[in-house]
């Protein structure tokens, strides 16, 4: 008996280093170094506008099919410092014709709690009743220009006055109102009825409109 167990201990121990040698061949990648490790992830960065709206548009579609798109602004998300047109956080505002409502969401690209998560967060719905003279709907189609680019443009028609006023605070919104043709981003340095500074952007062409 104790000659049976010895050779079946030894055939059980030959079975075990057959499996752990090919274990130790599958699981190094052909062409890739034994050491090879996934570099980690670094921290969020700030986003421009098209790359937050990418990550919203499908939620607001699941809401409403008929969901058209009206405006866009960045949003102050603690830690992070919006900068050259981008943000941690973006909020842009839907309006449904059949629901007759108008819903706001937001994407964020980090956690901060207690009241932001991290992703695509959508607020209540209100009521609507369509496009009016200062706010109506934006054809997809005409929004190539991004936020970097439109502050790129904004920035340098106003270059003559920050250098006069450094360290006003930025602001900007994309939108459409009786006044344009198409989508216009309104990018703003202070407070424009205390002396601030405005640039309209065209959203399709990135061309200047109007400053003051």
């Amino acid at each position: 008996m104790s000659a049976w167990v010895g050779r079946c201990a030894a055939g059980a121990m030959a079975v075990v280093l057959l499996l752990a040698a090919g274990c130790n061949q599958s699981t190094t990648p052909s062409g890739e170094g034994a050491g090879a490790v996934a570099a980690p992830a670094g921290p969020p960065q700030t986003i421009a506008a098209k790359t937050a709206f990418g990550k919203i548009y499908p939620s607001a579609r699941a809401w409403a099919a008929d969901a058209e798109f009206l405006t866009e602004k960045p949003d102050e998300l603690a830690g992070f410092k919006n900068d050259q047109g981008k943000a941690a956080m973006w909020e842009a505002g839907f309006g449904s014709q059949s629901l007759h409502q108008y819903k706001v969401y937001t994407y964020a690209v980090a956690t901060v709690l207690p009241d932001v998560h991290k992703g695509v967060s959508a607020n209540l719905a209100l009521p609507w009743h369509g496009d009016t003279r200062d706010a109506m709907s934006v054809d997809l189609a005409l929004f190539t220009v991004d936020s970097d680019a439109a502050y790129q443009a904004a920035a340098t028609d106003a270059a003559p006055w920050l250098v006069k006023n450094p360290g006003k605070k930025l602001s900007m919104v994309l939108g459409r109102t009786y006044k344009f043709g198409g989508p216009v981003w309104l990018v703003t340095w202070g407070d424009t009825k205390q002396g601030g500074y405005a640039v309209f952007v065209d959203a399709s062409s990135g061309k200047v409109y109007k400053s003051k």
